[in-house]
């Protein structure tokens, strides 16, 4: 893979104060009962409460805001199969520019939605990387606007690690930080700001079963694709790109894997021992948790909750 320009402190402490007039600064809530339950101090920093519904959000606004308003003139592009579309839609309209959004046939009702809420331009494909990386490659040659990746941008990921980096402030004493991986954008910039900002963190990712290719390609240190995943985690079915590779790489202690039911389980959790709406996604951190108890054991543990974009018509309880 090319050398990659990995974010440093300086970057993130940037995009802090870049992203900060748009945002929200998210709460941290705890719930006894499920410590009890998964014998660990658990803090959960809620991005489910973040514009768009997602942590995606602080990425988008992160890269779009990096650029100058020629720069922007013919908007923004992207491949994504809902949070980040929506998000980077959300940061184009508030820059009065054009989003174009390519989305999987098969994409989270819910996500679609959300995008043509913020006035994202959609463009439907076959639900394959290919599919997703051509149509995106027509439409920039078309439009010329700034493809803004998911998650392999330098950007995109120092946004993503303002979570953590607030976390971080919040909770004193953090030793273990978790946070889920699918393309790698959160997890890499979680581990950059555990590194920079915590004492000691160990960074663990939890992923699906049915889309283990960080898991596969953290332990053979090579990159497998992610090829014909199947897992209720939407938000998780994209390979790792080549710079959150080399940050998880780096910085990543361990990656563990949960099937969809254990995903199920933890998601149910959450919501009824806290009250609060939770994607797939977000429970597989606390699945990776309540599976591996001995690892967790007496730790106080940060998650990040990353996003509340469920379809309420299809609840998997």
């Amino acid at each position: 893979m090319e050398k990659v320009q990995i974010p440093g402190i300086i970057e993130i402490n940037n995009a802090s104060t870049r992203i900060k007039p748009y945002l929200h600064f998210t709460p941290v809530l705890k719930s006894s009962s499920i410590d009890e339950i998964a014998g660990c101090n658990l803090f959960f920093k809620c991005e489910n409460f973040q514009k768009a519904g997602v942590f995606k959000a602080r990425g988008a606004i992160n890269a779009v805001f990096s650029l100058d308003e020629k720069e922007l003139a013919n908007g923004v592009a992207t491949h994504s199969s809902g949070n980040h579309a929506a998000a980077l839609s959300f940061a184009a309209a508030l820059r009065n520019t054009k989003a174009y959004i390519v989305m999987p046939s098969n994409a989270n009702k819910v996500k679609i939605k959300a995008v043509q809420n913020y006035g994202g331009i959609i463009t439907y494909c076959e639900p394959t990387l290919k599919a997703r990386e051509e149509t995106l490659a027509k439409i920039i040659a078309k439009t010329n606007a700034i493809e803004i990746h998911p998650y392999n941008d330098e950007r995109v990921i120092a946004g993503q690690a303002t979570a953590c980096k607030e976390l971080v402030g919040q909770i004193d004493g953090l030793q273990i930080m978790m946070a889920p991986v699918g393309g790698g954008g959160l997890l890499s910039g979680t581990a950059l700001s555990s590194h920079y900002y915590g004492t000691d963190i160990n960074v663990i990712a939890g992923e699906p079963t049915g889309a283990d290719d960080a898991f596969r390609s953290f332990y053979t240190k090579s990159f497998h694709p992610s090829v014909s995943p199947n897992t209720i985690a939407d938000g998780l079915l994209t390979s790792l790109g080549s710079i959150t590779f080399e940050i998880i790489l780096k910085y990543v202690h361990t990656i563990l894997i949960v099937d969809d039911s254990e995903i199920v389980k933890a998601m149910r959790l959450i919501w009824e021992r806290m009250k609060i709406i939770v994607e797939p996604s977000s429970a597989v951190p606390l699945a990776a948790v309540l599976k591996n108890k001995e690892i967790f054991a007496g730790k106080k543990v940060g998650i990040i909750i990353s996003g509340g974009n469920v379809d309420l018509n299809s609840l998997p309880f």
